[in-house]
């Protein structure tokens, strides 16, 4: 079975752990797509060794050896709500967008992908109406969501619904998470919010 497959399946298993149902259509779209799906080659980013590195660390998820397999055909990229963030995050954070409107598993009403975030950076509070789950798959994460502070291990999920202000702190190693949006899910309602911790991770 080619790697492409057996990781679209493993990530449609884990979401699948989900109850809430557009966390079902997710599993339900991703392996929908696992026979047939091909993706084409892309680019290595200047965030790729990190990926690499955290994506090998002791405490990854298993499907963790599939993404590295595949890294060669994920999409890995700025975020589509770049544009709306300062400059400076860019360089701390990578998504995978797998499935969505502009995804290679075209999507209208749901977005599913990967997210990487480099070591001891700070991703500032933001919101946005898309309603949010992330899992983590290596690394750990502090992470605020409204008034709540958990840290995050491989394995943990979070849900953010619709305009909750959240911030995440990547541990020494980084972290990567899977990502899924339901609801609004375009990218004009996203914001970046009054952060005191901002300049002060």
């Amino acid at each position: 079975m080619p790697t492409l497959t057996r990781l679209l399946h493993a990530l449609a298993d884990l979401t699948a752990n989900e109850p809430a149902a557009p966390a079902q259509a997710t599993a339900m779209g991703l392996r929908a797509a696992a026979p047939t799906r091909d993706f084409p080659a892309q680019p290595a980013s200047t965030l790729t060794p990190g990926l690499r590195a955290a994506l090998q660390l002791p405490n990854a998820l298993p499907l963790c050896r599939l993404i590295k397999k595949a890294q060669a055909l994920l999409p890995w990229a700025d975020s589509p709500a770049a544009s709306l963030q300062p400059t400076s995050l860019t360089a701390i954070k990578s998504i995978a967008e797998l499935m969505g409107p502009d995804g290679p598993i075209p999507d209208p009403d749901l977005r599913f992908g990967l997210f990487y975030q480099v070591p001891h950076s700070y991703y500032p509070l933001h919101a946005h109406r898309a309603a949010e789950t992330y899992t983590l798959l290596a690394g750990l994460a502090r992470w605020q969501a409204g008034d709540a502070r958990l840290t995050l291990r491989p394995g943990n999920a979070i849900h953010h619904p619709p305009e909750r202000p959240h911030a995440m702190h990547a541990g020494p190693d980084g972290f990567v998470a899977i990502w899924r949006w339901s609801g609004d899910i375009g990218f004009e309602s996203y914001r970046m919010l009054p952060d005191p911790e901002a300049h002060h991770p």
